[in-house]
């Protein structure tokens, strides 16, 4: 009997070919489409691959119909914005480590390279695996030592949004930067596939003003506030079209805090977290969700709103960076030199000054720092920094590039308000 192309797709001919080439999301779709199968964990009709705004995902390719990755944990050279890089611990060169992404009911082989000093582990937070692949140094294996590399393999049992980090030394190495975004899509989803899938990790830093590494031994004051590494304004923007529906996934890693994240513009609902999904009957809307530490949330919302959308941490000192939690409170007080002289003599200093906060005219700021605040937008200074994003949404685009800053309709943008307005709607000024 003659075969045809269908039967040779679905056929273990394949499935060798499958095991020798490194698979992409292109070859994958024309395999699903062809064969009229989709093969296992492959990119297809069943789900949306994320994107990583300012990160990367980790590749994998199959071997034997297992899909295997490599993370190597060692230290990493890392800019959270302009003017501002730090030694930390991360993995593949980044920090936060790549974004591993897979599809429920894949068999995973995961290697773990250490070229850190020291001992190491990986904890794959929130996975359902066997005891002894969770990844605890001491409880369920021993320590991965400078130069050992190790092998975890498992089954993925669920869906969802979960995370990997170091489980030996936990406070230095995550406060180093030793953690990651682990996504696993549902074989069979429940929900409408989403236009754009974004992630992201959120974390908070110690780096004292001229210092070179973060401090792992800071438990209240965190002064570097972070959305996939980077702080406002060195983040990249979500860039979607009108009526996109969209889905963020946030996980939370934090030392100490809980960070509630709000968008502008826009209400949304949480439909999953790191615990599975939420029933369609169980969700509300909401501008602003909690992400606690050691947790993810996931909320999805319809972008019908065009514009430039603030997306930050609610939590007003962590759209902030570098704050001067020991100086003075100077609000008010016009210190003139003072600020200027008082540097010269203690680089670490950042007082808020009169006026509340750094701008880009401050020429007082130490080495290797980042102003308390802000970064350039379309109508001048925005005097917000740390965890902020924009979510940038345009009727028309070519390609999800940053479009640059949105041109507002005539009359849609406030302005200052004339004599006559403030007359004829009966507004009396003071002193008038």
């Amino acid at each position: 009997m003659r075969s045809n192309r269908r039967q040779f797709l679905a056929s273990p001919v394949l499935a060798g070919l499958v095991g020798m080439l490194p698979l992409t999301a292109a070859n994958a779709q024309a395999a699903a489409n062809d064969a009229g199968v989709l093969p296992p964990g492959m990119p297809g009709v069943h789900y949306r691959p994320v994107e990583v705004p300012d990160g990367v995902k980790l590749p994998w390719h199959i071997v034997d119909g297992v899909k295997v990755f490599h993370l190597t944990a060692e230290e990493v050279e890392h800019e959270f914005a302009p003017g501002l890089t730090t030694r930390c611990w991360g993995y593949n060169g980044r920090v936060h480590g790549p974004t591993i992404e897979a599809v429920e009911g894949d068999r995973l082989r995961l290697y773990v390279t250490n070229r850190l000093d020291v001992a190491t582990s990986v904890h794959w937070h929130g996975l359902f695996l066997p005891n002894g692949m969770d990844g605890v140094a001491g409880l369920t294996q021993r320590a991965i030592e400078p130069g050992e590399t190790f092998r975890y393999e498992f089954t993925l049992r669920q869906h969802g949004t979960f995370m990997f980090h170091s489980h030996h030394d936990e406070m230095t190495q995550m406060a180093l930067g030793m953690m990651g975004m682990f996504v696993v899509h549902p074989r069979k989803p429940d929900d409408p596939l989403p236009d754009r899938d974004f992630v992201y990790m959120i974390g908070e830093w110690s780096v004292r003003p001229g210092m070179r590494r973060p401090d792992p031994n800071e438990m209240t004051d965190f002064n570097v506030l972070t959305m996939n590494g980077r702080v406002f304004p060195g983040t990249s923007p979500m860039v979607v079209k009108t009526g996109d529906r969209v889905r963020v996934r946030i996980g939370n890693l934090s030392a100490m805090d809980h960070h509630p994240m709000h968008l502008h513009g826009h209400a949304f609902e949480v439909v999953e977290t790191d615990g599975g999904r939420v029933p369609v009957t169980a969700r509300w809307p909401e501008t602003t969700v909690l992400v606690p530490t050691g947790s993810t949330r996931t909320f999805e919302f319809v972008a019908d709103a065009p514009g430039d959308w603030a997306f930050h941490c609610h939590m007003t000192h962590h759209v902030m960076t570098q704050m001067g939690h020991g100086m003075p409170n100077l609000i008010g007080v016009d210190p003139s030199l003072f600020d200027q002289k008082l540097a010269e003599v203690v680089p670490e200093f950042a007082a808020m000054g009169h006026t509340g906060g750094h701008h880009e005219e401050d020429t007082t700021m130490p080495p290797n720092s980042l102003p308390m605040m802000g970064g350039t937008a379309g109508f001048g200074y925005v005097t917000m920094g740390g965890m902020l994003t924009v979510v940038k949404v345009r009727d028309q685009l070519t390609d999800h590039t940053d479009p640059g800053w949105y041109e507002h309709p005539d009359g849609s943008v406030a302005r200052p308000a004339t004599a006559a307005e403030l007359e004829k709607d009966s507004i009396r000024m003071e002193g008038s």
